[in-house]
């Protein structure tokens, strides 16, 4: 049995370790927050292929019972007219319905599923640094204390430590837009939305992307995506949700679309970030530590496949480690499977920022063929045994 140190209880982390207990792991999550309640911070949609990897570790119930489904996706031109309306994803199965959420619901109902399987999570162990040895992997915590393992799984974010720990040049880097969130529980445009429950709406408007879906409870949950220069850190961290609605209102207001009109009736719960992404062809592991989620691969939010990627990576992972005959070969199996896949999302999501055609920038490499949806069905069923098909030279590995 694997003794598995999981650094970071977000999703990526604990849906990690949701993952590797089913596969026989004997698995600990170290989280840096004092405790499991967070910010809501921004919402999140899971596409899906996401929901898909849910289903696989058995953690559908929990997640479906926060946040609300998607149907279908409207898209808008700059004068409100409609160019699509279309089904989203695989809508017709309730467990791959596409599904929109806040952040923090959807990784704290994934703590609760870890703590209900008999799968610790220490609170309050903020990683300080990694010793990597050929017998084992220690996790040093700023509070003086350690954790050893036969394997630790770096699931800590955009500004991983672990990370840092083996490829400390390897920097988040902007990727061209400013990202706003916002939420607004606002009566009058609840009811002028009233049936827009279940479906999200995306505008290409000419100064900014923006989307918007409605709750069943009335509550409109928003994005707007502009191009420019960064944020700095200080501006960010100092900003007021006024100071957001001067800068995004004046580009909403050209273009006669829904868009102004919810920003205007959000009042407090409004933020801003930098879409980043880490770059492609950048190392995700060494020795006994790897990288998983944003902490190996982040991409900017256009396409919003973040947290589906994450809990993609958390089946592939255990089932790598489950099937393949050693450590090493499961981490290779791993990363062979999936960095073609993230790779192009992070090319393609960064490319949208950018507003640039979907081509590698120099430089940067261009990502592997992209696995299509029957390899990726393969790659996440939990009775598919990714050795056999895919390594140990077999025909159809990812090496041939």
């Amino acid at each position: 049995m694997v003794r598995t140190l999981v650094i970071g209880g977000g999703i990526a982390g604990t849906a990690a370790a949701l993952a590797l207990h089913k596969a026989g792991s004997d698995v600990t999550v170290y989280e840096a927050h004092p405790d499991s309640a967070e910010d809501i911070g921004a919402f999140l949609t899971l596409a899906s292929n996401g929901m898909r990897a849910l289903a696989q570790i058995d953690a559908s119930a929990a997640v479906t019972a926060v946040g609300f489904p998607l149907r279908s996706m409207r898209v808008l031109d700059d004068t409100g007219a409609t160019m699509a309306h279309v089904p989203l994803g695989e809508a017709g199965d309730p467990l791959l319905r596409y599904r929109c959420l806040h952040r923090g619901e959807l990784a704290g109902a994934l703590q609760a599923e870890a703590t209900r399987r008999g799968i610790g999570i220490r609170h309050g162990a903020r990683l300080a640094s990694v010793e990597d040895t050929r017998d084992a992997v220690t996790a040093h915590f700023t509070d003086g204390s350690t954790a050893t393992g036969d394997l630790l799984v770096g699931a800590d974010g955009l500004n991983s430590v672990v990370r840092q720990s083996f490829a400390p040049g390897v920097q988040p880097c902007y990727a061209g837009q400013r990202v706003f969130y916002g939420y607004t529980d606002d009566a009058l445009l609840a009811e002028e939305n009233a049936g827009e429950s279940e479906r999200i709406t995306m505008v290409r408007g000419s100064g900014a992307a923006f989307g918007h879906a409605v709750s069943p409870a009335g509550e409109t949950y928003w994005f707007a995506r502009v191009a420019g220069e960064p944020l700095a850190a200080e501006e960010i961290a100092h900003g007021t949700p006024g100071r957001w609605r001067e800068l995004l209102l004046p580009l909403l207001r050209k273009d006669t679309t829904p868009a102004a009109g919810v920003v205007a009736a959000t009042t407090d719960r409004l933020m801003v970030t930098n879409a980043t992404e880490i770059p492609t062809g950048t190392p995700w592991r060494s020795g006994r530590v790897l990288t998983i989620g944003d902490a190996a691969h982040a991409a900017s939010p256009a396409t919003g496949q973040g947290a589906s990627m994450a809990l993609e990576d958390a089946v592939v992972l255990a089932k790598s480690l489950r099937d393949a005959p050693d450590t090493e070969a499961a981490l290779s199996l791993y990363e062979s499977l999936r960095r073609p896949r993230v790779e192009d999302n992070v090319t393609v999501s960064g490319n949208i920022s950018r507003g640039t055609p979907t081509t590698p920038r120099p430089g940067r490499g261009a990502p592997a063929s992209r696995p299509g949806d029957d390899d990726l069905v393969r790659h996440l069923d939990w009775h598919t045994d990714l050795w056999t098909r895919y390594g140990g030279g077999t025909p159809g590995s990812p090496a041939h």
